[in-house]
């Protein structure tokens, strides 16, 4: 299969299940005969043991192994923002380490899926945030919608954030995190009339990703995909 395949995943806040759809996803492509790995490039909290749990989801969802710098090439004690927390440990995200570990984890799987940290604009440095990041990386982009109240204008807000920054987006996934959300039908219809992609799945409250798996369908693989289509 073509090595080249790859997404970058994005939310509409924080704590909305990226990693949980990064899960559904890498199972979606193993169900498709697809070899997987993941990247967490930036990724901040870590246990008593030093690890950081959706770092170690991702990889246990993965077919392949990959050496953890490649997968998590910064991780940061402190669940803070990632660029305090860089300059409380006194290091420096930079996008050239993180693309460099991409390439290499390209050439060991049919796919790849990318998390981001936090929403799709979260400072990374004093000049770089995760919408650069996607933007050197230039993957589709797959949007992670948390279902709760307010979850429409953070949709389309960040649907034109990428949008503005030229990348393909993808698609989007209904992540629905509120058992209690009321109107949800009435919100995805919304979201469905107004978003500029494609819903790809929408994954039940408490879900897990084996089972959610079947939920989603496979959106365009990499930006040449997606252009080709236009």
């Amino acid at each position: 299969m073509n090595s080249r395949h790859a997404w970058f995943i994005t939310g509409t806040d924080t704590e909305i299940g990226k990693t949980h759809i990064a899960c559904v996803l890498l199972h979606t492509l193993r169900n498709a005969g697809y070899r997987t790995l993941a990247m967490k490039p930036v990724a901040a909290g870590t246990d008593v043991n030093g690890l950081n749990d959706d770092v170690e989801r991702l990889l246990a969802a993965c077919t392949e192994t990959a050496a953890r710098e490649m997968v998590n090439p910064y991780l940061f004690a402190a669940a803070i923002a990632p660029h305090i927390a860089a300059v409380e440990e006194g290091r420096r995200i930079e996008a050239t380490t993180i693309l460099a570990a991409f390439q290499r984890l390209q050439a060991l799987a049919d796919a790849v899926i990318v998390e981001g940290v936090g929403g799709f604009c979260v400072p990374l440095n004093e000049q770089l945030d995760t919408a650069d990041l996607a933007t050197a990386l230039q993957l589709p982009v797959i949007l992670v919608v948390g279902m709760r109240l307010g979850c429409i204008n953070h949709a389309l807000l960040t649907a034109q954030a990428i949008v503005a920054r030229g990348l393909p987006f993808a698609g989007w996934v209904a992540n629905c995190i509120d058992p209690a959300m009321a109107r949800l039908r009435e919100n995805l219809d919304a979201l469905q009339s107004r978003l500029p992609a494609p819903l790809i799945g929408i994954v039940a409250h408490g879900q897990q990703p084996l089972e959610a798996a079947c939920a989603l369908r496979l959106p365009p693989g990499t930006a040449a995909d997606y252009l080709s289509k236009r």
